[in-house]
C-alpha cells in the first residue's frame, strides 16, 4: 500500500512593505537611497550642473513634489532637497530593465501604468503619505521631447494631496538640461489644497485642481524669465 505524500506547499516571499519606518527623530530615513543620493548627485552636477531658485525648505512630513520632466535623472532635483525618504512615481516600463529594477526597489520607488490609472500603485503612494512620508511625481506621465512648454498633466497628484491633506511642492525645471550649463531649478511656495479636504470631488473636478496646478508652474517659468530679463537690463 502506497503511502499518500503529500507536497508543501510552496513559500511566499512576503514582499517587503514599501513604506519606511521613522526612526526616534521622527525621520523617514532609507540608507540605500541616501547611498545613492551620495553617489549620484555629485557626479550628476559634474556634467549638468543646477541651481534652485526660491524657498528651499522642505516641510516635515508628507508631501508631494510634482515636477515637469525631461530626461530619466530629474528625481535628482527633488532628491537633493532632503534626506528623508522620496518615494518617486516611475512607470512600470521603467522597472522592466533588470539593472534599474534592482536600485528601484531598494529606493522604494512605486511603479504605475503609463496612463497613471492603477489603483494599486495610488494605494501605495497613499500608504506612504500616511505615514508620513514623502512622493515625488511626474504629473505630465512621460519625458516632454516636444517643443511644448508643459505636456498636460495627468491625475494622481491632486487625488494624493487631497485625499491624505498634504501639501503640493512644485518644482519646475525652467529649460531643459543640457551637458556643462547649469540647469534652474525652480522651487515653488507649497501649495495648500485644504479648500478641498472631505469633499466628494469628480473625476472632472480633480482634473480642474491637476490644471491649476500646471497653471501654476507656468506661472513660475513666466516669472523667472521676468526675472532673468530684470536682471539682462541691469547689467544693460
Amino acid at each position: 500500500m502506497e503511502e499518500n505524500k503529500t507536497k508543501a506547499a510552496p513559500k511566499k516571499e512576503k514582499s517587503k512593505p514599501i513604506t519606511v519606518k521613522a526612526n526616534k527623530k521622527g525621520k523617514h530615513i532609507n540608507l540605500f537611497l541616501n547611498f545613492l543620493r551620495c553617489l549620484v548627485i555629485p557626479l550628476y552636477y559634474l556634467v549638468r550642473p543646477f541651481r534652485f531658485y526660491g524657498e528651499k525648505k522642505v516641510p516635515e512630513g508628507a508631501c508631494v513634489f510634482i515636477s515637469n520632466h525631461y530626461q530619466l535623472l530629474d528625481p535628482v532635483y527633488p532628491a537633493s532637497l532632503t534626506w528623508e525618504q522620496i518615494h518617486f512615481v516611475a512607470k512600470k516600463e521603467v522597472l522592466d530593465n533588470p539593472f534599474l529594477a534592482f536600485f528601484a526597489k531598494g529606493a522604494k520607488v512605486i511603479a504605475v501604468n503609463r496612463d497613471g490609472n492603477d489603483a494599486r500603485g495610488l494605494l501605495d503612494c497613499f500608504k506612504c503619505l500616511k505615514n508620513g512620508e514623502k512622493i515625488s511625481i511626474f504629473p505630465e506621465g512621460t519625458r516632454n521631447k516636444t517643443d511644448a512648454e508643459m505636456l498636460p498633466f495627468h491625475s494622481g497628484a491632486a487625488v494624493m494631496a487631497i485625499k491624505c491633506k498634504v501639501p503640493i511642492i512644485p518644482l519646475v525645471i525652467y529649460s531643459r538640461p543640457k551637458f556643462f550649463h547649469c540647469a534652474h531649478i525652480l522651487y515653488g511656495e507649497p501649495i495648500d489644497l485644504s479648500e478641498y479636504y472631505d469633499r466628494k470631488l469628480s473625476q472632472e473636478e480633480f482634473a480642474q485642481v491637476d490644471e491649476m496646478l500646471r497653471q501654476r508652474m507656468l506661472e513660475m517659468k513666466r516669472e523667472h524669465t521676468e526675472y532673468l530679463n530684470a536682471k539682462k537690463r541691469k547689467k544693460a
